[in-house]
C-alpha cells in the first residue's frame, strides 16, 4: 500500500509541475485591451451568460466569467493548455495544431444547447478531439469530451491525462474579495479521507488536497467527483459526469500567488495505430455564490441520466432514537426499559444498533443477549411497535470477521488484491467481501429478506466507512472481466438491497451511513435517508446538510445524526435549522457505562423535550431548502433557509453576533418575524428588502410568516 501511495504522489507532482509550466496571471479586460499575449489570436470560442471559453490555434484555452454585475467580464485564466496528455517516456503533449472546427446547435438528452468540436494534431502522430457543449438549461456549465487517436505506425503508451487544468491568480482577489481575516477562497472537495476532515474548508496559501477518488486507505475511498472553489463574487468547479466511479484525482492547491485545480489520472494504456482513447466526460462550471448551485445542477444532470435519489416515504422524516448510546454492550432489557421515554419525548423511530449480532459476517443473533434467538428478536419488534414506534435494524454488509462461519465456508466471497491478500475493514477488524460476486449479493439479499420480512423491521441502517467504495478485485474465483468490476458494481449491490427492501415494504426507510466519508454519489439511487455520518462538529452537521440537500434534492431526508456528536452534545439547532431530522442516542433510566455516559438527566431532558416538540410541530425537512440564498463561507453570520407552506425559516449561526441580517428570498409584501425557540416576536419586515437587527450567541432560529 505504501508503494502505491508513493507512486500516486510522484504522478500528481508531475501533473502539478506540468500545470505550473503553462500557467499565468489574471487578466482584466483592461489588460487585454492593452495587448496581452494572444498567440495567433482567438481561433474558436463558445459562451453563454455566465461563461466564455476561447481557444487559440494551438488548442490552448482561456476562461472568462461573464456573469458579473452589469455584464462585467473577468478573465480567470490566461492562455494555457487545459487538456493534456503524457505519453511514452514522459513526453508532455500540451500543444495541438488546430486543423478543424465546427460549431452547431444541438438538442440532446439534456436539452438544447451549442456544441463546439475541434480537432488538432501534435507532431503529426497524436490527434486530439475536444468537444465542448453549453446547455440552455444549465448556464455556466461546459461539458467536455476529449479523445486522443494514434496517427502513427507504431504503438504508443499513454501514461496519464489531464482535463480542466485551471490556474487562477490571487491578484484580483486581493483587490476586494478578501476582507480582514477572510480567506481568499472557500472550497468544497467531494473526496474521502481517513481523518474525516471537513467537506467545506477555507482556502489560504498552503492549502493542498489531491482528492483522489479511488481508495485513500484500506477502507476509505470514493466520494462525489467534484471540487469547487469560490470567492465572494464568482466561483469555479470541475468534475466528471461518468455513470460509474473513476480512479481520478482532482487536485486543488493554493499558494501566495495562485490557485490550481484539475482532473487527472494515470492510465498506463498502450494505444495501437489508428486506435482512439476517450477520457471520462468532464465539466467546468462558473457560478456566483457558494458551491450549492453547482452540486444542485450536477444532481439534475445525473438524474436525467439515471442516478437519482428516490422519494422518501413520510416515515423517513420522523425523529429518531438509536440504541447506540449503550454501544456494543447494549442488551434487550436496556432497550426495552428506554422505549417508554423515547415515546414520551415524541420520537418515532427506535434503531437497534451494533451489538445484537454474534459477529459481523454471519449476522446471527447473539445468544447472550437474546437467549431465545429469533423469537426474542421478533418479540422486541412487537414491543417497539406497541410503544407506537417504528423499528429499524443496523447491519454492515460487505464485512466478515476472520472467525465467522461465513469465511470458514465461503472464502471465495473475499475481495482480494493482486497479490491475493484480503482487504482490511479496520473498525470491525474484518475483511471485505466482493460486491460484484453473485454469491455475496445473494447472501446479502437473503439477510434483507430476513430482517424486514421475517423479523418485521420497518427500516435498515446500513453502516460503515468501508461502504463508500471498494478496491479492484483480483479474486480468480469471481472471473471478473476486469478487476475494476468490483468498483463499478458496488452501486448495483446497494441498488439490489434497496429494491429488495421496497419489494417487501414500499414504505421502508433505508438509511446509508458511510461513516465520516464524503458519500459516493453513485450510491444515491439506493437509500432514502442520509445521516450526517458521524459528524465531528456542529459545523460538519450543517455543511453536510447543505451538501446532501444539493445532491439529493431540497427536501431530502437528511438526518443530523446523534445530537450527542454536536457541539456540547446538545446542538439540536444545527440539525433543525438546515432542515435536518432530529436524532439522539440518549440512555435512560440508567447507563451502565462508567465513562462516556449518554444518560438523559433531569437537567438535560427539558432541552431534548423542547427541541423534539419544535421539530414535530414544523417538520422542516419536508420544506424546500433554499441553499442558493446564502454563501456558507463568506456570509456572516452563517445562514440557512427553509421555505415551507408560504413561510420562511431562517437559522443563523455564530459564536456571538450583533447587527443587521438580510432575510433573503421573501416574496410577499410584509412578514411577521418570530424567534420560535424563545417564543418572542421581533417585528415586521418588507418582503422586497427584509432586514432585521439581531443579537445572539451560537444560534438564532426565526419564522417569517406572511401578514
Amino acid at each position: 500500500m505504501k508503494k502505491l501511495r508513493t507512486s500516486r504522489r510522484r504522478f500528481l507532482k508531475l501533473a502539478a509541475g506540468a500545470s505550473a509550466a503553462t500557467s499565468s496571471i489574471f487578466l482584466s479586460s483592461r489588460t487585454r485591451a492593452r495587448g496581452a499575449h494572444t498567440p495567433g489570436g482567438v481561433a474558436a470560442a463558445l459562451g453563454d451568460e455566465r461563461i466564455l471559453i476561447e481557444f487559440d490555434p494551438l488548442m490552448r484555452s482561456r476562461l472568462w466569467h461573464t456573469g458579473g454585475p452589469d455584464g462585467q467580464k473577468i478573465a480567470l485564466t490566461r492562455w494555457a493548455a487545459s487538456e493534456t496528455l503524457v505519453i511514452g517516456t514522459g513526453s508532455h503533449l500540451a500543444q495541438f495544431a488546430l486543423r478543424e472546427q465546427t460549431k452547431q446547435d444541438m438538442d440532446g438528452p439534456l436539452g438544447r444547447g451549442t456544441r463546439l468540436r475541434m480537432i488538432g494534431v501534435a507532431g503529426s502522430q497524436i490527434e486530439k478531439t475536444v468537444q465542448v457543449e453549453l446547455l440552455q438549461g444549465y448556464p455556466g456549465i461546459a461539458l467536455y469530451r476529449v479523445s486522443y487517436r494514434n496517427l502513427g505506425a507504431h504503438p504508443i503508451t499513454i501514461d496519464s491525462w489531464t482535463n480542466g487544468a485551471l490556474h487562477l491568480s490571487h491578484e484580483a482577489v486581493r483587490g476586494g474579495s478578501a476582507a480582514g481575516s477572510d480567506p481568499h477562497f472557500w472550497a468544497f472537495c467531494g473526496s474521502t479521507h481517513a481523518d474525516r476532515r471537513d467537506w467545506v474548508q477555507p482556502v489560504r496559501p498552503g492549502f493542498e488536497q489531491q482528492n483522489f477518488m479511488g481508495m485513500s486507505a484500506s477502507d476509505y475511498g470514493g466520494g462525489t467527483p467534484i471540487v469547487d472553489v469560490w470567492r465572494r463574487d464568482w466561483g469555479v468547479a470541475i468534475g466528471h459526469l461518468e455513470m460509474t466511479p473513476q480512479p481520478v484525482s482532482l487536485p486543488v492547491s493554493c499558494t501566495d500567488s495562485a490557485m490550481d485545480l484539475a482532473i487527472t489520472a494515470p492510465v498506463k494504456r498502450e494505444l495501437q495505430p489508428g486506435e482512439q482513447y476517450n477520457t471520462p466526460q468532464t465539466f467546468v462550471a462558473l457560478h456566483v455564490g457558494d458551491y450549492f448551485t453547482v452540486l444542485d445542477a450536477y444532481r439534475r444532470i445525473m438524474g436525467r441520466r439515471g442516478i437519482e435519489s428516490p422519494q422518501p416515504p413520510k416515515a423517513a422524516y420522523e425523529p429518531i432514537w438509536c440504541a447506540w448510546g449503550y454501544e456494543r454492550d447494549c442488551t434487550l432489557q436496556l432497550i426495552e426499559d428506554t422505549l417508554p421515554k423515547v415515546r414520551e419525548l415524541g420520537l418515532r423511530w427506535a434503531v437497534i444498533d451494533d451489538g445484537w449480532q454474534s459477529n459481523v459476517g454471519d449476522w446471527k443473533i447473539n445468544p447472550a443477549k437474546y437467549p431465545r434467538g429469533e423469537d426474542d428478536m421478533r418479540q422486541l419488534v412487537r414491543n417497539i411497535r406497541s410503544q407506537d414506534l417504528e423499528p429499524r435494524l443496523w447491519f454492515a454488509p460487505l464485512a466478515a470477521a476472520p472467525g465467522s462461519d461465513l469465511l470458514h465456508d465461503h472464502t471465495d466471497m473475499l475481495l482480494l488484491d493482486k497479490d491475493g491478500a484480503a482487504q482490511n475493514v479496520s473498525w470491525w477488524n474484518c475483511f471485505y467481501l466482493c460486491p460484484a460476486y453473485e454469491k455475496t449479493v445473494d447472501f446479502t439479499l437473503d439477510l434483507v429478506r430476513k430482517f424486514l420480512g421475517e423479523w418485521g423491521y420497518a427500516g435498515l441502517k446500513i453502516d460503515g466507512q468501508h461502504l463508500n467504495a471498494v478496491a479492484p478485485c483480483f479474486n480468480p474465483a469471481h472471473r471478473h472481466a476486469r478487476p475494476e468490476e468490483s468498483v463499478e458494481k458496488l452501486q448495483d449491490f446497494f441498488l439490489a438491497i434497496y429494491q429488495t427492501a421496497m419489494q417487501i415494504n414500499p414504505e421502508a426507510v433505508v438509511e446509508l451511513c458511510p461513516c465520516g466519508t464524503s458519500y459516493s454519489f453513485f450510491n444515491f439511487r439506493s437509500f432514502n435517508q442520509a445521516p450526517a455520518s458521524d459528524p465531528e462538529s456542529s459545523w460538519q452537521v450543517r455543511h453536510k446538510g447543505k451538501t446532501l440537500k444539493a445532491l439529493m434534492g431540497p427536501s431530502a431526508a437528511f438526518a443530523g445524526d446523534h445530537v450527542e456528536l454536536s457541539k456540547g452534545g446538545d446542538d439540536f439547532a444545527s440539525t433543525v435549522g438546515v432542515g435536518g431530522i432530529i436524532s439522539t442516542k440518549f440512555t435512560w433510566p440508567r447507563d451502565p457505562k462508567p465513562k462516556n455516559s449518554f444518560l438523559l438527566t433531569a437537567a438535560k431532558e427539558p432541552t431534548w423535550r423542547k427541541w423534539i416538540a419544535l421539530y414535530n410541530e414544523r417538520q422542516l425537512p419536508l420544506g424546500t431548502y433554499r441553499g442558493e440564498l446564502y454563501d456558507i463561507g463568506f456570509d456572516k453570520p452563517e445562514t440557512h433557509v427553509i421555505e415551507k407552506s408560504g413561510r420562511f425559516y431562517y437559522a443563523f449561526y455564530a459564536r456571538d453576533f450583533s447587527g443587521p441580517v438580510p432575510l433573503r428570498g421573501l416574496t410577499g409584501a410584509r412578514y411577521r418575524v418570530r424567534d420560535y425557540f424563545n417564543d418572542r416576536e421581533l417585528g415586521e419586515v418588507s418582503g422586497a428588502h427584509g432586514t432585521l437587527h439581531v443579537a445572539f450567541s451560537d444560534f438564532l432560529v426565526l419564522e417569517a410568516v406572511p401578514v
